[in-house]
């Protein structure tokens, strides 16, 4: 909410995107009041920064508190009471949007009294939809997942489920569909015969902030692994799903996660390394003894025959050299090579998609040096999204999650069989972790030498 959800509504709200008839109603444990609660809105959104005072004071009334706790129904009954007159002022059958933003292990507490509370029926068969947005990770496991998807499989359609994954709503992610499928000159050797490897990076500078009591539960691999990584790696593989309908892109991407190789224990100590940077443990709210990794490098291959044999390594890490999240595509060496011979390595093309920051698209050649002999040297050509249409056309991710929600669009949003698909992959891993196959790397704070420990994956 602080960092992400009060923003992106307030943004959506100036531009003139929020329903006419639209109410916030906050639940939390926190002993507020609504003017309370409006307060700290004015907070999260910058107000006393903003000029227009105007539009901050008539977004906050808005918001509404009810104060309750996840395990008993008091409070989601008080809720429905609040939504019931608001029905009864509008004087319609109003549409409601549950958004879920808790520590999963909540997550089928908060479904189950939803339930028990009939908060999730609608109050007509002839209007009023009900939709409900999970924040990731979605569950802590395979099992977890799958327990979590049933539960909301009898409370609601899969059409009225919002599994989100905030990298979905970027710009830069949606452009890759694009930018595979609308242009031919890359179609060819978009397979194992014109790449030699994939990399896909999340890097972050700062560390857990005070997220430490979330966190420490979590992990890198649960929070960014088993959602953004691989749905990356699912945009860059997929085969063309033949139309921009949600349900084809979302049916070509689970079956690339269905086709990652579930490795063995002993495959896991070879293809993976995990690290904790140093002051982790003294962070607020982390256990002193905690073996939670902040990185991890994991290799990666899938059993399709588009990319038979073809090694794709991820990582991610928190209190890195830099903020980089970047897809690299290593071309194969062109047989034959009309280039001059290079003892030290091979000619290759390199494709760099970079997500954030510094938006855009690198792509590597070699051109010939001008002077009597031939001596090639790599170049490249450069497209810079903010350059190419603007800093303001950049639209927030969770503002384009939220309209997606309200308007029933569910390609930026994950399905059943995505999640069930990228348990399956990550779950062996973390089962191997916990039992110390792989050992607890330490690395320093925004230092780049965890980086110099790669997997053998061949460059």
């Amino acid at each position: 909410m602080r960092r992400k959800l009060a923003a992106s509504l307030f943004g959506l709200h100036e531009k003139g995107l929020l329903p006419k008839l639209f109410h916030v109603v906050g639940f939390s444990k926190q002993a507020l009041t609504t003017e309370g609660f409006r307060e700290m809105v004015r907070d999260m959104i910058g107000a006393k920064e903003r000029a227009q005072k105007e539009k901050v004071e008539q977004f906050v009334t808005y918001f509404f508190y009810q104060q309750g706790l996840f395990e008993q129904l008091e409070g989601y009954r008080k809720v429905a009471n609040i939504l019931g007159m608001r029905d009864n002022e509008w004087r319609v059958c109003s549409n409601k949007l549950f958004y879920i933003a808790a520590s999963p292990q909540f997550y089928k507490t908060i479904f189950v009294n939803l339930d028990k509370s009939r908060l999730t029926e609608p109050c007509s068969p002839e209007e009023g939809w009900t939709r409900v947005l999970v924040e990731k990770p979605f569950g802590k496991d395979l099992k977890t997942a799958q327990d979590l998807d049933r539960l909301l499989g009898k409370l609601f359609q899969e059409e009225q489920i919002y599994r989100i994954d905030h990298y979905l709503g970027k710009e830069t992610v949606q452009n890759i569909l694009a930018f595979r499928f609308s242009n031919s000159f890359l179609q060819d050797s978009w397979n194992k015969e014109g790449i030699k490897s994939i990399h896909i990076e999340l890097f972050e500078k700062e560390g857990i902030k005070k997220r430490g009591g979330f966190y420490d539960g979590i992990g890198a691999l649960r929070d960014v692994g088993q959602n953004h990584i691989l749905q990356l790696l699912a945009l860059f593989t997929m085969e063309n799903p033949g139309t921009f309908d949600a349900k084809a892109i979302r049916k070509k991407r689970a079956e690339v996660l269905q086709a990652l190789k579930i490795y063995r224990p002993r495959e896991i100590a070879k293809m993976t390394m995990r690290g904790q940077y140093k002051g982790y443990t003294k962070e607020k709210d982390v256990d002193p003894k905690s073996r939670t990794e902040t990185y991890f490098l994991m290799k990666a291959y899938l059993g399709v025959p588009r990319w038979e044999g073809i090694p794709i390594s991820m990582g991610s890490g928190k209190a890195m050299a830099e903020d980089r999240v970047e897809v690299r595509i290593r071309f194969r060496h062109p047989t034959p090579c009309l280039c001059p011979l290079r003892a030290e390595k091979h000619y290759r093309n390199v494709l760099h998609y970079r997500i954030q920051p510094n938006e855009g698209i690198d792509i590597m050649f070699w051109a010939k040096k001008p002077g009597p002999e031939m001596i090639l040297e790599e170049k490249s050509f450069s497209f810079d999204y903010k350059k190419a249409f603007g800093e303001d056309s950049f639209a927030d991710a969770y503002e384009k999650l939220l309209v997606s929600a309200f308007q029933g669009d569910q390609t930026l949003f994950v399905s059943t069989e995505e999640i069930v698909a990228s348990w399956k992959f990550i779950d062996p891993i973390l089962r191997a972790w916990q039992k110390n196959i792989v050992p607890l790397k330490r690395y320093k704070s925004n230092s780049a030498e965890i980086i110099k420990v790669p997997l053998p994956i061949d460059e």
